[in-house]
């Protein structure tokens, strides 16, 4: 079944790529603010240097606006490739649907395809969002982190 679904990013794959690979530049800048501010702490404020705090803050700064240029561009990756896949998965279903014999009509009833066709493909469009994003997000901050 999970064959059958990865079919379905065809031409949304560099998107799919793209996703992880800024989630984790992310993750780096992310990480790199408390160590920048620790250094901020020790060498600027501990020490009454003011140039020094200026250099830090401005440098914690720049990682935070690269951090959310990342994670924006991340989110517009994920959306451009769920919304693919789901595209590609309503329009597998219905070719499916399409070559069902009048005997396999009869079985499903057209709210059920409806629903399939609607509330399910979403469900997964979500889901494979949330992999190529959080699931990604989530373990590599913890390896960053250590």
């Amino acid at each position: 079944m999970l064959k059958v679904l990865l079919a379905q990013i065809k031409e949304y794959k560099a998107d799919s790529i793209k996703t992880p690979i800024l989630v984790m530049g992310e993750v780096v800048f992310d990480i790199l603010i408390p160590f920048l501010m620790a250094r901020l702490v020790d060498d600027g404020i501990n020490k009454g240097d003011m140039q020094t705090t200026w250099l830090y803050a401005g440098f914690m700064l720049l990682c935070a606006i690269i951090a959310l240029v990342l994670g924006g561009l991340s989110g517009k990756y994920a959306a451009a490739a769920s919304c693919g896949f789901a595209k590609n998965l309503r329009d597998a279903e219905f070719r499916n649907i399409q070559n069902f014999a009048f005997e396999d009509m009869d079985k499903y009833s057209t709210g059920g395809l409806i629903t399939r066709m609607t509330t399910d493909v979403t469900n997964l469009q979500m889901a494979y969002q949330m992999v190529i994003r959080v699931a990604v997000r989530t373990p590599f901050m913890m390896l960053a982190s250590l």
